[in-house]
């Protein structure tokens, strides 16, 4: 996916708005995605090859919290198992037209269901597999809990929950020295200090991020019985949680 370059932030705003899935974002997005979250492309390939692992004949695959399809899509490519359909799920219009235009354009041999619509109001039900790639970091804290055990409760036995996020180490220290690292990621990607400054301001109020002992600790609470962190860079992680 193509797309022109995110320059959103490159401007100085006398006051920086707070970070929305609007338009804007949803034109520059495989850009900002790329240029912004190490290791992107191979979180992506890698749920797609777990998809090939875990789906189940006959079951529901989720993607929560869509944006323009590509987990979708990286699922999709992987699956032989008969009869799986793939719920994808975003309540950014913005986001879902673009995705079901890509979707279109790809023909995906797997069926793939397209809701317009908030993550927390859908139902999981008969699931081998739910995906939250970078998703559960924009919701409320104390909305967070509820949602993976939604989720625990809709999986079959054996499946699994893929949760992406951006952590935060627990000492200052680390999370100093992690927030550096990202911050030199972008420059050498083409982001100016500026864009680096402003964009970090928008989502400050938007973007409340856990530790990984937070997140396990709330997997274990949802009734998940292992969870396995197999990607991490910096202060961005994915996780396998299984059932």
């Amino acid at each position: 996916m193509s797309s022109p370059k995110d320059a959103i932030y490159s401007k100085p705003a006398e006051q920086v708005s707070d970070f929305r899935f609007d338009e804007n974002v949803a034109e520059v997005f495989p850009d900002m995605i790329q240029r912004s979250v190490p290791g992107y492309s191979t979180i992506v390939d890698a749920i797609g090859q777990m998809a090939g692992r875990y789906a189940e004949a006959d079951s529901h695959l989720y993607d929560l919290g869509c944006s323009l399809g590509a987990v979708s899509l990286a699922i999709s490519r992987y699956v032989q198992t008969p009869g799986c359909k793939i719920i994808a799920v975003d309540n950014s219009p913005a986001m879902i037209e673009r995705c079901e235009r890509h979707l279109q354009a790809f023909k995906s041999p797997v069926p793939i269901q397209v809701l317009c619509e908030d993550l927390q109001q859908v139902p999981i039900s008969n699931a081998s597999m739910v995906v939250m790639n970078f998703t559960l970091q924009f919701i409320q804290p104390e909305q967070r809990g509820a949602i993976l055990k939604k989720i625990y409760q809709g999986l079959k036995p054996g499946g699994v929950l893929i949760l992406s996020e951006k952590i935060r180490h627990p000492s200052e220290q680390g999370n100093t020295l992690l927030v550096d690292l990202h911050h030199e990621f972008k420059r050498r990607n083409g982001y100016s200090e500026l864009e680096i400054s402003q964009k970090r301001s928008a989502l400050e109020n938007v973007m409340l991020t856990d530790s990984f002992a937070e997140h396990e600790q709330r997997l274990h609470q949802a009734g998940f019985s292992d969870i396995v962190l197999w990607f991490k860079c910096f202060n961005f992680a994915s996780m396998v949680a299984i059932k």
